[in-house]
């Protein structure tokens, strides 16, 4: 997508979600089935739940049917961001700290763009992943993708439910 589109598009959407404390995490516009698609992640401390996501869609559609930023036809699709969800701010690099991570760079960093390990957290705009006992420094700005990569056997981890992870931050 665009990246000057995405940028207002973000601009747009956060200040509709703020005051229902909800996050929009992902922001995705691609041709997929013969159609264009707007699909936005959202997530809040509570979990996301079918309700929030048809008001998220309700209000975003009623604000993008006055001020029309995209100029072709789309389904608008909102949903959580899932169990593998993208790590993008700074504050989900340190929230999902002791995670297995996968993250692809921009450039390469010591011969490689691709990255598999535990995350280890973020300072001073750099994510620190454990890859096979050794720890990387990622510049956040070399990041091009980053996500939670937990298998099956972490769905239910304890301290990865909601009301535990991040509870009290």
């Amino acid at each position: 997508m665009d990246k000057q589109l995405t940028r207002e598009l973000w601009q747009m959407i956060e200040p509709v979600l703020e005051p229902e404390e909800i996050e929009l995490v992902e922001l995705e516009f691609q041709f997929e089935a013969g159609k264009w698609v707007l699909r936005l992640y959202i997530d809040s401390a509570k979990g996301i739940t079918l309700d929030n996501c048809q008001n998220v869609s309700r209000q975003v559609g009623a604000l993008f049917d006055i001020k029309d930023p995209i100029d072709k036809a789309y389904t608008l699709e909102v949903s959580s961001p899932g169990v593998n969800r993208v790590l993008r701010k700074e504050a989900d690099f340190k929230r999902f700290a002791g995670s297995p991570v996968r993250i692809k760079t921009r450039s390469k960093i010591s011969g490689r763009r691709n990255f598999v390990g535990v995350l280890k957290g973020a300072e001073n705009d750099a994510i620190i992943v454990d890859v096979e006992g050794d720890l990387v420094q990622i510049d956040a700005n070399e990041i091009d993708k980053a996500r939670l990569d937990l298998p099956e056997s972490d769905l239910f981890r304890e301290d990865l439910r909601r009301g535990s992870a991040g509870a009290g931050d």
